[in-house]
């Protein structure tokens, strides 16, 4: 990672947080427990991938308004809610991520699961924010019903399903391809599709963006594969070979390290030229979408 983009980088991260933090309910009320938890686990760290994407997307095609901000913190509220969710002992049962105890650890399991359901909650009453920011702007509509695909049952959480009912059983290429395009492809998918959406981008431009933001998360899920196997609990910041442990098909169990990461290199550079077709640029973002794949954490 050059120095100019780690610095660029950095910058865009903290102001993503800005945006995120002021979105975060406040920890007030009976109930205030449940609203602790959910803040504890926005608050756990990560690179805040999905809404940079969104918003680099969103700048790309000349965005320049606060209407995307709302959808920024939606989206890593519904991915921090997958992550609550996954750490659960009824799926990878993780105590740790990264290198911080895991919500259900935390808190307790009950809590945990509550903490899932209000951050998915939440994150639509703060999307939804978007129209009062923008009342005649029509495309709010179309950029929530996105929000709201990629991460059900037919993108997210319908690949969760296919990937808990595979668990311990022999899992062809067709299947993983499915798992991972939903799993993890469809929240990229959702990030990029909305600032192109919300940007005024065309059909057309739309549907090479959710193109490469769908191998991306193929490339961006392969990756992942690899480093449990290569990686260290240090990097990673949660345990490796926990595939292993779980008895999981991977994609590095189906073809091997080489092969996986020969894969990761094609499916990233497809992505990028895919978004090179385009006549709207963004170096920065171009860059971000390599970083991803080249990245060892």
């Amino acid at each position: 990672m050059n120095k100019e983009f780690k610095e660029e980088a950095a910058g865009r991260t903290q102001q993503i947080q800005a945006v995120v933090e002021k979105y975060l309910p406040k920890e007030e009320g009976c109930q205030k427990t449940v609203i602790e938890a959910m803040n504890y686990s926005v608050r756990a760290g990560g690179k805040r991938l999905r809404p940079m994407l969104m918003w680099e997307t969103y700048r790309m095609f000349g965005g320049r308004s606060q209407v995307i901000e709302p959808f920024m913190a939606a989206i890593e509220m519904i991915h921090t809610y997958s992550l609550v969710h996954d750490d659960l002992p009824a799926m990878d049962n993780d105590e740790y991520r990264r290198g911080k105890k895991t919500t259900h650890a935390q808190y307790g399991e009950a809590m945990g699961i509550l903490a899932g359901d209000g951050l998915l909650n939440y994150a639509f009453e703060t999307a939804a924010e978007a129209f009062a920011l923008e009342p005649g702007n029509l495309q709010i509509g179309k950029a929530l019903s996105v929000l709201a695909q990629k991460a059900g049952i037919h993108g997210m959480l319908g690949g969760q399903c296919v990937d808990v009912e595979s668990e311990g059983s022999p899992v062809t290429e067709e299947t993983l391809r499915f798992i991972y395009h939903l799993k993890t492809g469809a929240l990229l998918e959702a990030s990029m599709l909305v600032g192109a959406i919300l940007a005024g981008a065309t059909q057309g431009e739309q549907k090479k963006v959710e193109q490469a933001a769908g191998e991306l998360g193929l490339a961006f899920q392969i990756q992942d594969d690899v480093l449990d196997v290569t990686g260290t609990t240090e990097d990673l910041g949660k345990p490796v070979g926990s595939d292993e442990k779980n008895h999981k098909t991977t994609w590095v169990t189906l073809f091997g390290v080489e092969q996986a990461k020969r894969d990761v290199e094609e499916l990233s550079k497809h992505s990028v030229a895919l978004m090179d077709a385009l006549v709207v640029k963004n170096e920065f973002l171009t860059q971000l979408m390599l970083e991803l794949i080249h990245r060892d954490k």
